[in-house]
């Protein structure tokens, strides 16, 4: 039979052995048996042509797979297979080339390839397929080869159903998926007990060719490299025909994975044969969630973030029911005591030494609390906010501007001493915190619990403006003065903390996890401005100063993220600027802002001002400073800021954003861990609820924290090896550790904010010039 001849399909089979009879290498094909072995050899005038012929069962997908072997290393004069099917043409040469990094060849002898199977055809009857092989070399002396040709049995992958394979990067595999009827979308799950070598997984569509080499395994459908697992999820739209191809292709080499050149081939750059990369892979196909999941996923979130609600509506209506029965109680007394009321001051002026801060004298009423005296009460007008918003009237302080040295540097201070301004310029100072921000929408944990720190916030708000209306005098000379604007900015920073974070957790890399962290730094510095704010309301940072320093950090972690890695004028340049810093702060904390150098009006007048600060401070005063508490608060700051600054020098942090916010969290949790021990010493109480709050605020942040650190995924390593952290779902079979934090993590920063806004409402009956600062 002459090639290129069209037989008819009876006559087929004995067209092949009549061939097979002739034994001509030339133009007829040899009969070929599937799994036998066929051995022989080519050259630049002989080739050999082989015919494979079988019957194909009526809405089957058959799949044949070729494996050919070549004993020659010579380059020059490869071997060539060309494979013939039905619609389609597919060659390689032996030996098979594949090019690695710095073009680094890696060759094999040994190669394997799945033919693109015949479709489906919609007849009745079965139906005749026939495949040629065709073998050939332009070399002038024998090459010897082997062939063998075999029908895979299990080329169609199952539902739930996992199977278990071998590939190399010269011996790649695929299998082919159809989608269930009831089924619209599933996940490819694919694992290996061994890291290496890289794999790469792909979905392909039903088109011949199959890409299913190295070089070309990423021109067609979607792909995922891996090392020891993969899941990739499929849907059935995204694919006419409810049916693709799932492709398994070894690399050459692991530098893609994080791995590394193997170090038996370093300097081999030509010439690397048959290295053992086979790789053993599982893949199991399963169905995805449900649509039912997901909308129970969503109730789920909001649900547990409204019970926050709810328990806030219940403390409020406690709180509420209080408030009443005092009121009631009050009304009483009036009526059973009228005429009896005075208008001496409510706290003993003539309070014995001794006497605990903020003994109420009930001698005079039989609540204890009165009605203030004319001289206490504000004048009429006096409650009618000013337009104008400068800072420079902000910060104004006339009355007493001859005298805040004196003040500030007394030895033992008190609130009173720190709250001379009018309430109204320092309360429109601190507005400006809040009026900063966007509000935009975020994800349901950070959105829903910072607007409900709004509403709690604003709810004292109002309360704190009826009392200021009603010229309450506990309001306007005891107490913390309550100046709310940075509270709203925190609560709107939680907020935004979601958009941010959900913005990075679209494509997690090392390049924008700075918006995932940019926040947190916002949250972490309006925590301690309002920590310092509490017992120092005239001399706390403005909103301007305060915002330009936020955005100075956020720059320098925008340079971290570029120049952080490998740089070390960088991280010189950052420590140097980290302990400057930390200096020019203490020095301001420790003198109340008092602190200037200046001098004579000569050149050497500020050196001569900072010896004689040194000697007078450091040398005189050295066995005893001014001011203990604040000096050792300084100490222990200064000792772990420079700690940081040394460690960054020394190890230079890959991930440079973490590096800045482990700087602000560890200074915000040693000011609060000193204010919390502060109050405790000067004999100030913990009430049940911001007692609650710390617990909670602990409890819950140790459970987050814990979820933190089980790390799923990493952006400083490969796509690979991050996908060797991934692990199932544990919360609804939907929520992963990662998704728990979240969640966790939103609540803890709530329990927070409770503490600061609730820290100090012991000290409401308390008389300002009794409430120290600390």
């Amino acid at each position: 039979m002459a090639r290129g001849a069209a037989p008819a399909p009876g006559a087929l089979l004995c067209a092949l052995l009549w061939a097979a009879a002739a034994g001509d290498p030339g133009d007829n094909p040899a009969p070929g048996a599937f799994g036998h072995i066929y051995r022989g050899a080519v050259n630049i005038s002989a080739e050999r042509v082989y015919a494979f012929a079988y019957r194909s069962e009526p809405g089957q997908v058959d799949a044949v797979r070729v494996y050919v072997n070549s004993s020659s290393e010579n380059l020059r004069y490869p071997v060539l297979f060309v494979v013939r099917q039905q619609k389609g043409v597919l060659s390689w040469q032996v030996p098979l080339i594949f090019r690695g990094l710095y073009q680094r060849t890696y060759n094999y002898q040994e190669v394997s390839r799945t033919l693109c199977p015949s479709e489906p055809t919609p007849e009745t009857r079965p139906s005749d397929q026939i495949i040629f092989v065709d073998i050939a070399s332009m070399a002038p002396f024998n090459i010897a080869y082997e062939l063998l040709v075999t029908r895979l049995e299990n080329f169609q992958l199952k539902t739930n159903k996992a199977f278990n394979f071998t590939a190399s990067p010269s011996q790649p595999q695929y299998f082919l998926y159809k989608f269930p009827q009831d089924v619209e979308s599933v996940i490819i799950n694919v694992v290996s007990e061994a890291a290496y070598p890289c794999s790469v997984v792909s979905v392909q569509d039903i088109v011949c060719p199959v890409y299913d080499l190295d070089h070309n395994v990423e021109f067609n459908g979607v792909y995922q490299s891996m090392t020891k697992q993969a899941a990739i999820t499929v849907q059935r739209k995204d694919f006419p025909g409810e049916q693709f191809f799932v492709v398994f292709v070894i690399k050459p080499e692991d530098y893609a994975c994080g791995g590394s050149v193997p170090s038996s081939i370093h300097g081999n750059v030509n010439r690397t044969w048959n290295l053992q990369r086979t790789k053993n892979l599982q893949v199991t196909i399963v169905p995805s969630i449900k649509k039912s999941v997901y909308v129970q996923a969503m109730f789920f979130s909001f649900l547990s973030f409204l019970s926050f609600y709810l328990g806030s509506v219940v403390v409020a209506f406690v709180h509420y029911i209080r408030v009443q029965r005092k009121a009631s109680a009050g009304r009483l007394c009036r009526e059973h005591g009228s005429g009896m009321m005075t208008s001496s001051h409510p706290i003993s002026a003539s309070a014995p030494e001794g006497s605990s801060y903020g003994a109420i004298d009930e001698s005079s009423s039989c609540g204890g609390r009165q009605l203030s005296s004319p001289e206490h009460r504000s004048p009429a007008g006096s409650n009618t906010d000013s337009s104008v918003e400068e800072e420079s009237d902000f910060d104004t302080m006339p009355e007493i501007e001859s005298d805040k040295n004196i003040i500030r540097t007394k030895v033992f201070l008190y609130l009173s001493d720190l709250s001379r301004k009018d309430r109204r310029i320092v309360s429109k100072k601190y507005k400006i915190y809040f009026c900063a921000f966007n509000n935009i929408l975020s994800n349901v944990g950070h959105m829903m619990l910072g607007f409900l720190f709004l509403l709690i916030v604003l709810r004292r708000d109002i309360l704190h403006r009826r009392a200021m209306a009603m010229k309450d005098i506990y309001t306007l000379d005891y107490g913390i003065p309550k100046h709310f604007g940075l509270f709203y900015a925190m609560g709107i920073a939680l907020m935004m903390e979601g958009v941010l974070s959900a913005c990075y957790h679209v494509c997690p890399n090392y390049s924008n996890f700075q918006f995932d962290t940019s926040f947190m730094y916002m949250i972490a510095g309006l925590c301690m401005l309002k920590l310092y704010q509490t017992r120092h309301p005239d001399i706390n940072a403005s909103a301007c100063s305060a915002y330009a320093s936020f955005a100075v950090v956020i720059s320098l972690a925008v340079l971290g993220v570029v120049f952080g890695k490998n740089d070390m004028w960088f991280w010189v340049i950052f420590s140097m600027i980290h302990v400057l810093a930390s200096l020019a702060l203490s020095t301001q904390i420790y003198y109340m802002g008092r602190f200037k150098i200046d001098g004579p009006d000569s050149d050497m007048g500020i050196f001569r001002r900072a010896v004689m600060v040194l000697y007078t401070d450091c040398i005189q005063q050295c066995s005893r400073p001014m001011y203990m508490d604040r000096m050792v608060l300084l100490i222990v700051g200064n000792l772990v800021n420079w700690s940081f600054a040394v460690f960054g020098l020394v190890y230079r942090p890959r991930d440079f954003a973490s590096y800045i916010l482990g700087i602000f969290i560890c200074n915000l949790l040693l000011y609060l861990a000193f204010y919390i021990i502060m109050k405790l010493r000067n004999s100030e109480k913990l009430l049940p609820i911001p007692m609650f709050c710390i617990v909670a605020t602990a409890v819950v942040w140790a459970a987050a924290l814990y979820f933190f650190f089980q790390t799923l995924s990493s952006w400083e390593e490969t796509p690979a090896e991050s996908r060797e952290k991934n692990r199932p779902c544990i919360l609804l079979g939907f929520f992963d550790d990662h998704d728990v934090w979240h969640f966790l993590s939103a609540a803890a920063l709530f329990f927070s904010f409770l503490v600061l806004l609730t820290l100090d409402d012991d000290l409401d009956t308390m008389r300002r010039d009794k409430i120290p600062v600390f």
